[in-house]
């Protein structure tokens, strides 16, 4: 290995991982990520062993290396997840010196996330056309995109200041269901229900689960139940969030569900 050296692409290989899974990478692409990066400059006897909240890489050698890399904050960011996919391909057919790489990954590590006010309406409207979906009123469009727009902008806000994902859902699921019943009381929305269901829905956690239950069919276990119990504590956040301010609503208002 004349350009690289054996730690360097471990290095190379785990920073690859790293990226993959922060941004919400299933465990299996991560894990064949690795392998084949490392295989890729004939290190055979590598193992791998990828969990939600960290990565492990050794060599089976009696010289081998292992690195650790804790992952203490996860997101969804396909286009990061697609750019270390086509670094890969890179790194296996053409040779390539530590330097070079590392620079290639920190430039998809460094990748600004989508522009905050095209998100923002882009949920917004996701939102609002879910709530059609299911049978709102042209009126509750309107309600629960501004209501949608408003709980995404302060669960980012909050997001930063926290990791806790069980509070910021909660807090959002909680400003979803009053703005929802203030619109409601206001005449500003006809259906309660469809506009919070239409709302809360870019805080349902559709990738933790479905990343869950494909980890679980490829017999990664561990990754597979952290996954799926992370996206039911998120699901329960929301319905604690909901729930309270109904209750409330009804209890001590006299609201009428």
């Amino acid at each position: 290995m004349d350009r690289i050296s054996k730690s360097e692409v471990f290095k190379i290989a785990i920073y690859a991982g790293e990226i993959m899974l922060k941004n919400g990478a299933e465990t299996y692409r991560v894990e064949d990520t690795i392998n084949i990066i490392c295989q890729s400059r004939k290190l055979w006897g590598v193992n791998s062993f990828v969990t939600p909240t960290g990565l492990f890489v050794s060599d089976n050698k009696a010289d081998g290396i292992s690195l650790i890399k804790r992952v203490e904050s996860r997101t969804i960011d396909l286009d990061k997840i697609s750019k270390v996919n086509s670094f890969a391909r890179d790194f296996v057919k053409f040779p390539m010196g530590y330097g070079h790489a590392r620079s290639m990954l920190d430039e998809i590590d460094a990748t600004p996330k989508y522009n905050p006010v095209l998100k923002f309406l882009a949920v917004g409207l996701a939102s609002a056309f879910f709530a059609l979906i299911i049978g709102a009123h042209p009126i509750d469009f309107a309600a629960a995109f501004i209501i949608s727009t408003i709980s995404i902008i302060v669960y980012e806000n909050i997001s930063k200041i926290s990791d806790t994902a069980f509070l910021s859902t909660a807090l959002c699921s909680s400003i979803v269901t009053f703005f929802a019943i203030v619109s409601h009381v206001l005449g500003f929305g006809r259906n309660l229900d469809m506009i919070i269901v239409g709302a809360i829905m870019p805080l349902v956690p559709g990738v933790a689960l479905t990343n869950g239950i494909r980890d679980l069919i490829s017999g990664d276990l561990i990754s597979g139940m952290a996954r799926v119990c992370e996206a039911i504590l998120i699901a329960i956040s929301i319905a604690v969030g909901v729930g309270w301010v109904l209750k409330v609503w009804v209890s001590a208002f006299g609201g009428v569900l």
